[in-house]
């Protein structure tokens, strides 16, 4: 990290500090502030990545008003059941807002609420995944230091990338990093000076182009120049593919599909490629005791065919 990089006094996740439970789960955070990077989607394909690894696997729900990761779940439980097949389920809790009026009681409730989502989620299970909501939250700020690891989506695009730092637009230098990476170097600080383990934050890089476009090498160097800055590593993300869209109806994975007599639709190319992308960025976390999972086989002319969408 930058020694000279000092964060700005605002209130930020630095503030909102929570009790250590050394021994329990390992916690993995996905926040982002800005909505729209995918991070529901990535939870659950992390989840059903790890569960299929044999490890018990708890998620919570921050956003629980929008509920996308709570729906997607429910999607899955109920093609499970209309199908009669068994899915790996992660043990799920929505954490709702508070609707207390007075901010510090408001603040305290949502405390109590998380701890009590979380106290037994990181006792049950060895992995602990919390999806965030897409804008600063008090809830939000608490999730972030429970964080073993935390993981970052990142569309690609220069809209986005404002989340983590402001940039010159005629040089593309870093002017300085933005509030919500000022909260999370201060977390992380915080977390070394009280001798806590220390968060390994990553960033990765969502609907990546194929193609060898200016701004897809402007964004890359940028972000590696940050990543030196105040100290993330980068990984690749999720390629924009209609088919995660597709089986959110159906509350299913890339993981779930085989190529016959699996759940949904069956693999193509297209799925294939996609599901590499899923297990490279499980590698890529770096999450304790999970191995290298074992590579697809090419498909066969017979699974490049249009899927049909699940009855």
């Amino acid at each position: 990290m930058s020694e000279g990089f000092q964060p700005a006094p605002n209130p930020s996740i630095a503030q909102t500090q929570a009790p250590r439970i050394e021994g329990r789960g390992h916690v993995l955070v996905i926040g982002n502030e800005k909505g729209g990077s995918g991070k529901s989607t990535t939870a659950l394909h992390i989840a059903v990545s790890l569960m299929r690894d044999g490890a018990r696997v708890a998620t919570l729900d921050l956003d629980a008003r929008q509920g996308t990761l709570s729906r997607y779940i429910e999607n899955r439980a109920a093609y499970a059941a209309k199908k009669g097949i068994d899915l790996p389920m992660p043990l799920h809790t929505p954490v709702m807002i508070s609707t207390l009026n007075d901010r510090r009681e408001a603040e305290a409730d949502e405390r109590a609420r998380l701890a009590a989502a979380l106290e037994p989620a990181v006792g049950a299970a060895d992995f602990v995944i919390i999806d965030t909501p897409g804008s600063d939250t008090h809830l939000s700020r608490l999730a972030h230091t429970w964080a073993d690891t935390l993981l970052t989506p990142l569309n690609d695009s220069f809209i986005d990338l404002d989340l983590l730092a402001r940039v010159d637009p005629d040089t593309l230098k870093i002017v300085r990093p933005s509030i919500y990476a000022e909260a999370v170097w201060k977390q992380r600080q915080i977390r070394a000076i009280e001798g806590g383990r220390p968060v390994d934050w990553i960033v990765m890089r969502n609907r990546l182009s194929s193609l060898a476009a200016r701004n897809k090498r402007d964004m890359g160097n940028v972000i590696e120049a940050l990543a030196k800055r105040i100290g993330f590593r980068v990984a690749a993300g999720l390629s924009e593919r209609v088919i995660y869209k597709e089986l959110f109806l159906m509350g299913l994975t890339l993981l779930d599909l085989k190529r016959s007599g699996g759940a949904g639709p069956s693999l193509t190319l297209s799925h294939v490629a996609a599901r590499q992308e899923v297990r490279d960025l499980v590698m890529a976390l770096n999450l304790p005791g999970v191995a290298p999972a074992e590579a697809d086989a090419p498909a066969t002319e017979e699974a490049t065919e249009a899927p049909p969408l699940a009855g």
